[in-house]
């Protein structure tokens, strides 16, 4: 759990979140397995913004970490936001 922490940063894992819930609702040509593809990039991306550009293997570990990280929790944003709709019903 050590290496999570270390390496998983909030604001990216909420974004490719997100991103990873945006593109598997709304763009229906993409297969549900490049999604984890398209987070890890996306986690990559913002690392390397967040670090001013500066690519280093703990900014790239970072940034996969978090995408993916993010696919994981997807059952449970989807948990939340299922429970979110029926509570208003």
């Amino acid at each position: 759990m050590e290496f999570l922490n270390t390496f998983m940063l909030p604001v990216i894992l909420g974004i490719c979140l997100c991103m990873g819930y945006v593109v598997k609702k709304w763009v229906n040509d993409i297969d549900n397995k490049f999604i984890p593809t398209i987070v890890t990039g996306l986690g990559v991306l913002l690392s390397a913004w967040i670090a001013d550009w500066d690519l280093t293997p703990e900014v790239l570990l970072e940034g996969m970490v978090s995408g993916l990280a993010s696919t994981g929790l997807h059952q449970v944003f989807k948990q939340f936001i299922e429970a979110g709709a029926a509570w208003r019903e």
